[in-house]
């Protein structure tokens, strides 16, 4: 197992033990999710998504993966793990059969070279805005909870995301990020 494996499950591990307060919706069994509302930021919270990742990559990734109708893809890129559906899914009104999992969530691979329809779609504004790089997102909820008798801060982020990467020419993925940060 690499290290961005080993550092994936212990951040998940880490965010597991979070507060369950910051549920948007929760979901208690990671085989319930609706994977197109989790990559859309529609639906679900931070532990579902985190309780998720942890099904797929863990012990049971077999069941997971077959509960989906996934296959893991190989990945030239470190921070990305790709996988292609058995079915298309549908998010942001298109269809896709391959999705990516960054260390905070879960993205399409769309058909898309141009990212900046889906962007503008989406209300998603760019911080990087280069002829070969895009990247963007919009803050779907932001909560910051001080830990009673302590100076920790945990912030919790639910972000929607469109980028380009290098690996991918001429797809745009988009999808949401889930993270607890310790401030």
């Amino acid at each position: 197992m690499s290290f961005y494996r080993h550092g994936t499950l212990a951040l998940a591990a880490f965010l597991l033990s979070a507060p369950a307060s910051f549920a948007t919706t929760a979901e208690q069994d990671p085989a319930r999710i609706d994977l197109a509302k989790l990559i859309e930021c529609t639906t679900y919270d931070v532990p579902s998504y985190n309780d998720f990742a942890m099904w797929l990559t863990g012990p049971e990734s077999a069941t997971a993966m077959k509960r989906f109708g996934i296959s893991e893809l190989p990945s030239n890129n470190p921070f990305l793990r790709e996988f292609q559906l058995s079915a298309p899914v549908t998010v942001f009104g298109r269809q896709t059969s391959r999705i990516v999992f960054a260390s905070t969530g879960p993205l399409a691979v769309l058909d898309e070279p141009d990212p900046h329809p889906l962007a503008k779609q989406l209300g998603v504004t760019a911080s990087v805005d280069l002829p070969n790089k895009f990247l963007g997102e919009k803050e779907i909820l932001s909560i910051k909870d001080q830990q009673e008798n302590s100076d920790t801060v945990l912030h919790t982020r639910i972000s929607l995301n469109v980028s380009t990467v290098d690996d991918h020419p001429g797809k745009t993925l988009a999808g949401c990020s889930y993270s607890i940060e310790v401030e």
